[in-house]
Parts: structure tokens; sequence; C-alpha cells
């Protein structure tokens, strides 16, 4: 993945957040239908899981892959045997 593309989606997920939170705290303050508040609370909540599950991907996108140990080898190859040292003089 890209740097862009994981800045994107973590951009995606800062959004998503900010305009959820702030319409459930509008929401709650009115004097709304207890099944609209309801609705609502429903959409915000899909909303925000999938908000956290695109900054999660992103955030994972923008840390660097884990290295290997060693050089690989392939299992049906055996690896070139070390060159032996003649002693020191």
């Amino acid at each position: 993945m890209s740097r862009r593309a994981a800045w994107t989606l973590i951009a995606l997920c800062a959004w998503t957040l900010w305009v959820w939170i702030t319409r459930v705290w509008i929401i709650a303050g009115q004097d709304q239908s207890m099944g609209f508040k309801v609705v609502h609370g429903i959409l915000a909540a899909g909303s925000i899981a999938f908000g956290l599950a695109a900054g999660w991907i992103g955030y994972r996108g923008l840390r660097p892959a884990p290295r290997a140990p060693g050089p690989a080898v392939s299992p049906d190859r055996e690896a070139a045997p070390l060159p032996e040292r003649s002693p020191a003089s």
C-alpha cells in the first residue's frame, strides 16, 4: 500500500469520527423521538466501526514491513556451504 493511500484511510477515519461524534452529540441534545435516536445511534455505531477499521488499515500501511532475520533459502535448495578459512599465519 502506498503512503498516500494509507494517509487517505487515516483521514477518512478522522473525518468519520468527527462527523458522527458531533452528530450524536447534537442528536442527544435535541427533542427527537426515541426511534430517531436509536436509528441514528445504530448508523453512527456502524459508520464509526467502518471508520476505525479504515484507520487501522491505514495505520498498518504506514508501518514498515517486518524484516526477515536472514537471507531466505528455498526449501528445495540447501544453502551453499561457507568457504573454509585457512589458519592465520
